[in-house]
């Protein structure tokens, strides 16, 4: 089967679309070894140059591998779902899960390494918190942004940038969900500080250098708002 012409332009967004799609349909099956770039070359009407930069891109991507001296090989037929798309269409509860072996485990380094500058900033996010709980009767964007805020200034307070990018991650859809919970419940319909006290527990754990009470504390937090979601 002819891959057929391309357009003039652009000429190796249309290459890698056209041959992301002979690779979906099974025109090469995963294992098989790709035509050499002169073929494709030909095949498709372009030059050696617009066929290597469109087999660059099907490599970043994860569905071929180029192999030295051997050629360029089928590794899948699909993308494999980034991170991020995983995380959005993960259910919030499963996310929470997540979330507490990260936090938990961050909060305890926390202890073990927050410096000055890590509790002052502590400090003045639970003030903020505060201020949110204070301005609003229930959960709104403030008082979440102001929750997360804190949450972040804990991960961050354990100086390991791979779990501090983890939580990034995480954010968008935490912020979504407690959102939804937001339209489902009046958390604060009976208490405007919601969680004050288990928050003002966990920054002072972590400020006197307790990892222990610190990540017994955020557990329990995590764990009551899971139960919530649920």
């Amino acid at each position: 089967m002819p891959l057929g012409a391309l357009r003039p332009s652009p000429l190796v967004e249309q290459a890698i679309q056209l041959l992301r799609d002979e690779i979906a349909a099974g025109r090469w099956p995963v294992g098989t070894k790709l035509p050499g770039e002169t073929t494709l070359a030909a095949t498709l009407g372009v030059g050696r140059s617009t066929v290597r930069e469109a087999l660059r891109a099907l490599a970043g991507a994860g569905l071929v591998q180029p192999r030295q001296g051997s050629g360029v090989f089928v590794m899948a037929t699909e993308t494999p779902e980034d991170w991020p798309a995983r995380l959005r269409r993960a259910a919030i509860g499963d996310v929470y899960e997540v979330r507490m072996l990260v936090e938990v485990q961050a909060a305890r380094l926390a202890a073990a390494r927050r410096t000055e500058a890590d509790v002052t900033a502590l400090e003045e996010a639970l003030e903020r918190r505060r201020e949110a709980a204070a301005a609003a009767p229930g959960l709104d964007e403030g008082f979440i942004a102001a929750d997360i805020t804190l949450h972040a200034a804990v991960v961050a307070a354990a100086h390991n940038p791979v779990l501090t990018d983890l939580f990034g991650e995480f954010v968008p859809v935490l912020r979504k969900g407690l959102l939804d919970l937001a339209g489902l419940l009046d958390v604060h319909s009976h208490e405007r500080g919601h969680g004050d006290e288990a928050h003002a527990g966990l920054v002072a754990a972590v400020a006197r250098g307790d990892a222990e009470a610190a990540g017994a504390i955020l557990e329990q937090e995590l764990r009551e708002t899971l139960a919530c979601l649920r």
